[in-house]
């Protein structure tokens, strides 16, 4: 008789970009996992128990290791399966593709945080909420001048094909952009808004942004199924 292996079990929010990218690492990947959506404002006890960081994504391994970081579930992830190739061939390669990571998960996400939701800022700040996320908008905005830069002349950031750079970096571009659409279509970065439309048109998108009920205790495992 055949017992069912454990799997590992990822707390996720849809709309949270640290866990899109983790989730689309674990789905090119074909890693199965338990999948626990969470309600940010009734975030469970288990995953408290297990992470007390309580933000997401946090995936628990079988064997109780537990991964805290988007980042390194990504790694973790594309380290079990690399289909599409990722992961750069040599460390020079990587190295560099985590450079342009930190300089989105750093300064770009600071801005990007301030400009979305300026009142959540208040105590940086004295005068008109709106000016102050429009400052940090033009500061955001010539870091993805820069990455309009690096598509010129190629699809994705690092040559021909994606990389875990792309998929790490366009969750907080599309967030960027929805913050006011319109005002992000005028721009002049025709190379970055084809970039990003690539991606959230693609199957592997649609695939990770399925909806899911908010997990709850005692419920059916809810199955994270790899990426066709």
């Amino acid at each position: 008789m055949n017992v069912a292996q454990p799997l590992p079990v990822l707390y996720s929010f849809r709309r949270c970009p640290y866990a899109m990218r983790a989730r689309m690492a674990i789905a090119v990947s074909g890693q199965r996992c338990e999948l626990r959506e969470v309600l940010l404002r009734s975030k469970p006890a288990e995953m408290l128990a297990a992470s007390p960081k309580a933000t997401v994504p946090v995936l628990v391994l079988p064997d109780g290791q537990v991964i805290e970081q988007s980042l390194e579930i990504m790694l973790w992830a594309l380290a079990q399966n690399d289909p599409q190739g990722w992961l750069a061939s040599d460390s020079a390669g990587l190295e560099a593709q985590q450079a342009l990571i930190a300089a989105n998960d750093g300064a770009f996400k600071q801005h990007l945080d301030r400009y979305k939701y300026p009142n959540r800022y208040r105590h940086e700040h004295t005068g008109d909420a709106q000016d102050f996320a429009q400052a940090h908008r033009l500061d955001a905005a010539g870091w993805l001048l820069e990455l309009e830069d690096r598509l010129l002349g190629h699809p994705w950031l690092f040559g021909p094909a994606a990389s875990l750079a792309d998929i790490a970096i366009l969750p907080f571009v599309r967030q960027f952009a929805h913050t006011d659409a319109a005002w992000f279509a005028a721009q002049p970065w025709v190379h970055l808004a084809g970039w990003l439309a690539r991606w959230e048109s693609g199957a592997l998108f649609a695939r990770v942004m399925e909806k899911y009920p908010p997990w709850q205790a005692g419920q059916a495992p809810v199955g994270f199924a790899p990426a066709a």
